[in-house]
Parts: structure tokens; sequence; C-alpha cells
């Protein structure tokens, strides 16, 4: 499914502060929609230059690097985005924060009256249980993002099991 907007789709982005600011605005919504309805968490730049959301095929059109590079930094400045090495060739999109990610497991947890029970990290992103669930498939760097945040708000506990990690939840 293509979600792109023509008017957002120009090999350049604008001088013009204001039609820029604009630009930079549908162009991060876009990002962001695409990431989302694909379930994407991690690219490398080269990865987002070559993939739908910057390179038009059929108009032989694409994003020049520099500008999906000022595009990235705007999502990493709106706290969507985290640069995964020094080089800024590969990042972490965050479509859903992990505190709203943490949220959306804790209903879950709590609308199934399963409190005081424990899931490995598998089970909570793989399992057949959460098929239904938003969460599922979710990277396990982003869901344990998402479970440190419950953490903090004591509602969960990650833990050390035998076959990797899990985790409790609290009342």
């Amino acid at each position: 499914m293509l979600i792109r907007s023509t008017s957002v789709f120009v090999s350049r982005l604008q001088p013009n502060v204001d039609t820029r600011q604009k630009q930079m605005t549908a162009w991060c919504s876009l990002v962001l929609s695409y990431c989302r309805l694909n379930k994407q968490y991690t690219m490398t730049v080269m990865e987002a230059q070559e993939s739908p959301l910057f390179h038009n095929r059929k108009l032989q059109r694409k994003l020049p690097t520099e500008s999906i590079q000022v595009v990235l930094e705007e999502l990493r400045k709106k706290g969507n985005l985290e640069w995964l090495d020094k080089n800024k060739s590969s990042f972490l999109i965050m479509w859903r924060r992990p505190e709203e990610w943490g949220k959306l497991i804790y209903q879950w947890v709590s609308k199934n009256g399963l409190t005081n029970s424990v899931f490995t990290l598998y089970e909570l992103s793989n399992g057949d249980d959460t098929e239904n669930e938003e969460f599922h498939g979710l990277e396990e760097s982003m869901l344990l993002r998402a479970l440190q945040a419950l953490q903090q708000d004591h509602r969960a506990e990650i833990i050390t099991l035998d076959d990797g990690r899990g985790v409790k939840f609290f009342q």
C-alpha cells in the first residue's frame, strides 16, 4: 500500500522557511505512518532511500540522502528517532514511544486478568495470546524499553529466566 502524498514527494527540500516547516511536518507524518503500517522499527539510511518512502520508481524520483538526513534529524528532535550508530547510518524509529507501548501492554495484561503473571519476552511479542494486539511482533529492543518504562512505574519487573528474559506484571 502506497501512502505517499504527491504534494510531499519532491526531490528537494523547500528553501522558504514556512513552506519548509510544513514540508517537514508532512514528511515526519509520512515516515511515521509508513513505519507504523509496515511495522518497521529499525532501518538504515540506505534502506530508507531505496524504500517507497523516499523513492518513487514510477516517477523515477528519489529524495537525496542529505535531505533524508534532515527529515530523520527532525524526527530525532521530536523524540521519534534514535540513531543506532555514531555515523548516523542506522536508526530506531519510534512511531509509538516506549511509554505508549508499555501502556498498551499493561492494558492488555490488566484486561485479561494477568497481573502477577510471568511472561517471556517471546510470549509477549510473538505468542498466540497476543496475536491480535498491536504490540504483537514488537521488536525486542522496543519491547524492553516499554517494559523498562513499566518497571519505572512499579507495574512490572524485568527478570532473568533460564531461557532468556521475562517480565512479571504487578497490580
